[in-house]
């Protein structure tokens, strides 16, 4: 017998599907246009705290894989879609979510889903399975309290807590330091390929102690949340600024931005997705990329000197910068891709160069 679920936005705004398991949750609500790759979403920490919405319509049909994962874990609150592959012949990715407790929800108009929120902006929400409507709407707004008392620097929530080892493939290679802010596994990937060493850090991790390693180069990762409540890394990082190379990704774009005096700002949706245009100023192409983030670097802020590099055609935001005074470059978007296209790789043998 199929069993309703809600979804209950903090603006009142309900929408009701066919409940498929997992456990009453809330988040804040964001929607990934991505055709592809909800494994590779759902495992990004990046979605720390949040209720994904996919706008492609078919979910789950190609089954699921711990190899595509990037991270160790579901990060997501929440999984909706208008319809999830949940037959004889596979439920292995609805079965995946609920073994996790992830709610899992879909024919849900998500149309209408992602209208509202493009129009009105990212709310937060929450996935409950109740008789009605009214308690739905209970037990949405004890649950929507509590994720909002979440402590606010989610970067620190999602971090490794211990410095990490990984031996690269090329023995000559640069030592690249990775300071995780909730860093996904292509990204080490790509550093692996390039590098004889790389050691992942905490985010809370001092300069004095990256020092000590003495990296050839240091990489900012991506992750969740604002980078305004990121503690400590910002001062890490304007401490390193010019000793070493930086490369940021995300969140890690958005702290170094910080570490130079940039300020930034809430996209009113954010970009989610594996389809988002960009003019690269550096590699001097136009490609396609993927991206997870709810933040902006304020272009009015950028100090002298910073350069920006890489600009998203979409909306013309800022994309990426560059302050070769300081040694460092970033981007808004993920050039390691998973899922989405490979076009930005280049980006990686670009810093790699760098410390050469």
């Amino acid at each position: 017998m199929e069993q309703s679920g809600y979804l209950i936005l903090e603006t009142g705004d309900v929408f009701v599907g066919r409940w498929l398991g997992g456990t009453d949750r809330a988040g804040e609500i964001v929607f990934n246009t991505s055709h592809s790759g909800y494994e590779e979403m759902a495992t990004d920490p990046s979605y720390f705290s949040q209720i994904l919405i996919t706008t492609a319509s078919m979910q789950g049909n190609y089954g699921e894989s711990d190899d595509f994962w990037e991270s160790q874990q579901i990060y997501i609150n929440g999984f909706v879609c208008l319809e999830m592959q949940n037959s004889s012949r596979d439920g292995s990715w609805k079965d995946k979510l609920v073994g996790c407790g992830v709610p899992v929800l879909d024919q849900v108009d998500t149309r209408r889903l992602v209208t509202r929120l493009r129009e009105r902006g990212t709310v937060w929400g929450a996935l409950v399975q109740a008789v009605s409507e009214s308690t739905a709407r209970a037990k949405a707004g004890t649950l929507i309290g509590q994720a909002k008392n979440l402590d606010p620097d989610w970067a620190h929530l999602v971090s490794s807590k211990e410095p990490q080892e990984i031996r690269g493939d090329v023995n000559d290679g640069p030592r690249v330091a990775v300071i995780d802010f909730g860093c996904k596994k292509n990204i080490l990937r790509e550093l692996k390929q390039r590098t004889s060493q790389v050691r992942v850090f905490p985010c809370r991790t001092s300069a004095q102690e990256i020092r000590r390693w003495n990296p050839d180069g240091i990489l900012l990762s991506n992750g969740p949340g604002n980078p305004a409540d990121v503690k400590i890394a910002v001062e890490t990082v304007r401490d390193l600024l010019g000793w070493r190379f930086i490369f940021g990704i995300c969140m890690g774009h958005q702290i170094l931005s910080l570490a130079l005096g940039a300020t930034t700002y809430k996209l009113k949706f954010g970009h989610r997705g594996s389809n988002h245009p960009i003019r690269d100023d550096v590699l001097k192409s136009v490609y396609v990329t993927s991206q997870n983030h709810g933040y902006a670097v304020e272009a009015k802020s950028l100090p002298s000197g910073v350069k920006v590099t890489h600009v998203n055609l979409n909306d013309n935001t800022i994309s990426g910068i560059q302050f070769e005074a300081k040694k460092c470059l970033s981007v808004q978007f993920h050039p390691e891709s998973h899922p989405g296209p490979h076009d930005a790789v280049g980006l990686f043998d670009y810093f790699v160069k760098q410390l050469l």
